[in-house]
């Protein structure tokens, strides 16, 4: 309702509004109306608008319908993320807050990229929720809609001109990734949460939302909690875990994860890693080989044991590299299996070899665990690989799957 004062003349001078000395000390004035007196007004482009309170109360608006009428423009007063905002959870909501109601029939804000996920309109606020996670280290415009065309509320109220921000979304950390492989069976330990909801390792709003708890929040953010290492294994392996960093354990869990989604068995984490990753926790889903470790002990003589999900489980004499050729001492995640292989090369004296094997695990360039015919076992005698007996190579193959750690020492 536009609202015009009620002038006064006097002395033949130029009126003006009697709370012009109101106006100019900044105290609310009063117009003058045939059913009451308003006592607020708001200026917007140059017009000033009132809202006239009924002597006859209720609250309505002039026309009587109970929809309080426009009091002004409709202005954005909050935004999470804030814009510039770098390193948020590309998995939590996206929600922007008005000074008004949201009318439901208003447009919605627009993304670029464009994200997979839906808006609501919550009272004051328009929320979008994502069904997939926002990619990592991705730049996100959003676009929210002005003018005549734009957001408004119920009463009518515009928001005057469109409004865009920008945020930068973070990483997926490394502990997430962690927690996530250890609580799927792809790492020598169990996570233990805090809490599925009030646990988290960053500060919660008071009212945690959902999407904020799924697996990619988890990835983003990672649980408050705990890692406990399987005892049945050697010290050797505990002592190579780091959950903040990468490390030979969490490459070997995603290698090993790789080959029991058909995936390249190559430790890289892209996106198609990441959604099965996710999709693999909602669905409950369990490393069905499980968890494998080996050690190859150089000093003579000679042995490989390995541990399969926290027990030990066998130990045989084998052959490791001659001086010439050593097998490299380290850990290494088996990377390429072959039931039976033609192994060919080059012998240390310049002739060319190659000899039929059998239950071949690569584990270091071209280094394999694999049965290899010797007269005896327990010493140097290959060009780096780890020989066995055929039937410690036949029971040592179906453990030694993608991923699983071979340690060589001595």
């Amino acid at each position: 309702m536009l609202a015009h004062p009620v002038r006064e003349s006097g002395g033949g001078g130029e009126s003006r509004p009697p709370d012009e000395t109101a106006r100019r000390s900044g105290r609310p004035r009063s117009w003058i109306f045939g059913i009451g007196v308003v006592t607020a007004a708001v200026v917007a482009a140059g017009t000033l608008y009132a809202v006239a309170q009924s002597s006859g109360g209720g609250g309505q608006g002039a026309s009587g319908s109970g929809v309080p009428e426009a009091s002004g423009p409709m202005r954005l007063t909050w935004m999470a993320p804030a814009a510039g905002s770098t390193g948020v959870d590309g998995a939590s909501p996206i929600t922007i807050s008005f000074s008004d109601p949201v009318a439901a029939n208003s447009p919605h804000p627009t993304l670029q990229p464009s994200v997979p996920g839906h808006w609501s309109s919550q009272g004051y606020s328009m929320v979008f929720t994502p069904s997939v996670p926002i990619s990592p280290s991705s730049q996100v415009t959003i676009n929210i809609p002005g003018g005549r065309g734009g957001v408004r509320s119920p009463s009518g109220a515009l928001l005057t001109a469109s409004v865009t921000d920008r945020f930068r979304t973070g990483s997926y950390s490394q502990e997430g990734l962690a927690e996530l492989l250890a609580q799927q069976g792809y790492l020598p330990m169990t996570f233990t949460p805090v809490s599925t909801i009030l646990g988290r390792a960053q500060s919660l709003p008071s009212s945690p939302d959902p999407a904020s708890l799924t697996p990619a929040g988890e990835a983003y953010s990672p649980l408050a909690g705990s890692f406990t290492f399987d005892s049945g294994y050697p010290s050797s392996l505990q002592s190579q875990w780091n959950p903040n960093s990468a490390n030979v354990l969490l490459r070997g869990a995603v290698m090993a994860f790789q080959s029991e989604h058909n995936m390249t068995v190559d430790g890289n984490l892209t996106p198609r890693f990441w959604t099965a990753l996710f999709l693999a926790q909602e669905r409950g889903e369990r490393n069905k080989n499980g968890y494998t470790y080996a050690v190859a002990n150089q000093h003579e003589p000679e042995t490989l044991t390995i541990y399969h999900n926290g027990h030990f489980v066998m130990r045989s004499l084998t052959n490791t590299g001659i001086p010439v050729s050593p097998t490299v001492n380290g850990t290494f995640p088996v990377y390429a299996r072959y039931r039976f292989q033609i192994m060919s090369g080059t012998n240390p004296g310049g002739s060319h070899y190659a000899d039929p094997v059998s239950f071949v695990s690569y584990f270091n360039g071209g280094d394999a665990v694999h049965y290899f015919p010797r007269g005896g076992y327990g010493y140097q005698q290959s060009l780096g690989c780890v020989e066995l007996p055929y039937n410690a190579a036949e029971q040592a193959y179906p453990y030694l799957t993608y991923g699983s750690l071979v340690t060589v020492v001595g």
